[in-house]
């Protein structure tokens, strides 16, 4: 295979996406030239992907690439890549709260970090973002284990639990919590809640989009109506939410939210952007948390979320396949809410670990300079 260059892969199940995940020293070290290779490992822009690992869907076409970390209060940073589907598109704008269930198994066996006897705590910086997560993986003697009784909405069966704690994301994308500046805005006559905890989010009530928010995916995405009119929102509120010109970006996602129905705190349909999930990403669900609890804020009104005398919510999220449930510690500060801590639990499994195969004209390693030892956005 003189054609072919050979990448050292890992394929992973991260919480309820999928994706590859590679060393930062097996990567090209320029991020254009790796923009190239990502797609061809996808097999992007085809939107079948079918000349690549991905799963022609946007939560099979990610990518962390992780290396040992130089910062005293991360052992790797993590870079996370949405490779689009049906275009040739990279986005590092976000990061990936599901992806990021994948990192602290896969630095483990990768001997990035030494696994202890039980429980292994790694302390992961998020490139995209600027923030931080501490991951607690279960390493009973030493290796980590994949199977246990832990389960996710969205994934099948039970799995060893990845418990996910982060600190400090507030404004981690938009510099702001609000990056308004306002708890609701009015575009075009909707109302909207802009914010950004952890991953930018615009909450919108289902019923103000002509929608109940309890249709399937299938059922919203062939709404092109609905669709355009979202896409609408979405252009404007980026340059109000720090992220300039959106078009090309993943983010921010759209959120329609309705009451609860199955017994949680409010329903939701998450865009992303253009795409139903099926489900919600683990930083959208922080952010839509969030929103919840700040009285004023679209969905707070249709939410049964509360905050205890100590801070404290447990906001269950219902979603399409299931529910979410994000727990919060806040703090009253300066009229409103400070959010410390944002911790949840998802699941992880190796699916696979080899090489990829990409043409050699795509890169060829020998050609390049040597490879960095951290990650770079």
């Amino acid at each position: 295979m003189r054609d072919q260059t050979r990448i050292p892969c890992v394929l992973m199940r991260g919480g309820t996406s999928k994706g590859t995940y590679f060393l930062a020293e097996d990567m090209p070290p320029d991020s254009e030239t790796r923009d190239r290779v990502l797609l061809a490992v996808m097999g992007s822009p085809e939107p079948r992907q079918v000349d690549g690992a991905g799963g022609g869907h946007p939560l099979t076409s990610k990518v962390a690439i992780v290396s040992r970390s130089a910062r005293a209060d991360a052992d790797v940073d993590y870079l996370f890549a949405q490779v689009a589907v049906g275009k040739a598109s990279v986005d590092i704008s976000p990061t990936c709260g599901n992806i990021l269930a994948g990192i602290g198994p896969f630095a483990i066996e990768r001997g990035l970090v030494a696994a202890k006897d039980g429980e292994t705590e790694v302390r992961i910086y998020m490139v995209n973002t600027d923030s931080l997560c501490i991951a607690r993986i279960s390493t009973p003697g030493g290796e980590v284990a994949y199977e246990g009784d832990a389960s996710i909405s969205g994934v099948n069966g039970t799995s060893a639990p990845v418990l996910l704690e982060f600190l400090g994301i507030e404004g981690s994308n938009c510099g702001a919590l609000l990056p308004t500046g306002n708890l609701r805005d009015t575009i075009d006559g909707v109302d909207v809640t802009c914010i950004d905890n952890g991953m930018p989010v615009v909450m919108v009530a289902a019923r103000d989009m002509g929608v109940t928010g309890y249709e399937l995916p299938d059922e919203l995405n062939r709404n092109t109506a609905l669709k355009a009119k979202l896409e609408v929102l979405r252009l404007k509120v980026g340059p109000m939410m720090n992220l300039g010109d959106v078009s090309q970006k993943v983010v921010p996602k759209m959120t329609l939210v309705a009451p609860a129905r199955e017994g949680g705190a409010v329903c939701t349909r998450t865009f992303i952007p253009h795409v139903c999930h099926e489900a919600i990403g683990v930083l959208g669900a922080v952010s839509v948390a969030t929103a919840l609890v700040m009285e004023g804020a679209v969905g707070a009104d249709l939410s049964t979320a509360r905050v205890d005398v100590s801070g404290r919510a447990a906001v269950s999220v219902e979603h399409p396949t299931g529910e979410f449930t994000v727990d919060l510690l806040t703090r009253r500060e300066n009229g409103g809410i400070r959010v410390d801590r944002a911790a949840l639990l998802r699941t992880a499994r190796s699916l696979f670990e080899g090489d990829v195969l990409i043409p050699r004209s795509v890169w060829s390693p020998a050609a390049t300079t040597p490879k960095p030892a951290a990650v770079a956005a």
